[in-house]
């Protein structure tokens, strides 16, 4: 078993290498000149994902040494918030009606400096690229974030005939295969799937430059401490109340 360990680490260090090295080339510029102009007008960075990808905005928002202007927005949302059964939540069909993001989005805490960091490895789910759309359609920047090799090979499922990458001001490849599972068994079954461990990576690259140009302002970048070291909780209240009504932080 030691072997597929060692492979499977080797799969992520090569990816992970990757993105760095096209990060320290600049390829991260782009979406990063956004995202500091963005908490510099006192916007928010909304960022979603379904499925698996929600764990991307998850490492973007309310964690320890990320930014504090930031927001999650969740499918359950709909339900918690909205007007919408608890029954919709079971199985995968939520992630692929286009029908909820118009409720979703009213449900979200959406400014109009905010900029949008969407991650779907697909990209072509209807709530992810009906998302995209509404941002676009708002007067807002998206950054997307998906597997270029897996959506370049499936079809849309968007009734627009888009993609997350078609929608995007920006897009950064978060390098999975198609698939997302990297090792080979045998018999067709493949697993060690990666996206989750690359779209984390991309989200703590994009934090930390964006709070690095804060900090060469002069500034001190508003950045979470771990609410479990003395004194963490009070400093994050005081900085989450200058975006008080403009932030959801949920369980």
């Amino acid at each position: 078993m030691t072997h597929l360990f060692d492979a499977f680490r080797n799969e992520a260090d090569t990816r992970i290498a990757a993105l760095t090295e096209e990060a320290d080339a600049g390829a991260f510029d782009a979406a990063i000149d956004l995202l500091v102009e963005c908490v510099a007008a006192g916007g928010v960075l909304q960022a979603f994902g379904t499925g698996h990808s929600e764990a991307f905005a998850m490492e973007v928002a309310g964690r320890a040494g990320g930014l504090i202007p930031t927001n999650r927005i969740a499918l359950r949302d709909v339900v918690l918030h909205g007007s919408r059964g608890v029954d919709i939540l079971g199985g995968s069909g939520l992630e692929r009606d286009p029908s909820v993001v118009d409720e979703l989005f009213d449900l979200s805490p959406v400014g109009e400096r905010d900029v949008f960091l969407i991650a779907s490895n697909s990209g072509v789910n209807g709530s992810i690229v009906g998302m995209a759309l509404k941002a676009k359609e708002t007067g807002h920047k998206v950054i997307a974030v998906t597997s270029l090799q897996h959506t370049e090979a499936v079809e849309p499922k968007h009734p627009s005939g888009l993609k997350l990458k078609d929608v995007a001001d920006v897009v950064i490849d978060n390098k999975a295969p198609y698939g997302d599972a990297t090792l080979e068994l045998g018999d067709g079954v493949k697993v060690g799937a990666i996206s989750s461990i690359t779209a984390a990576f991309i989200a703590q690259l994009l934090t930390i430059a964006v709070a690095e140009r804060i900090a060469g302002t002069g500034k001190t970048p508003p950045v979470y401490i771990s609410a479990n070291i003395p004194g963490g909780d009070e400093h994050n209240k005081a900085l989450e109340d200058l975006y008080r009504d403009r932030i959801s932080r949920t369980a």
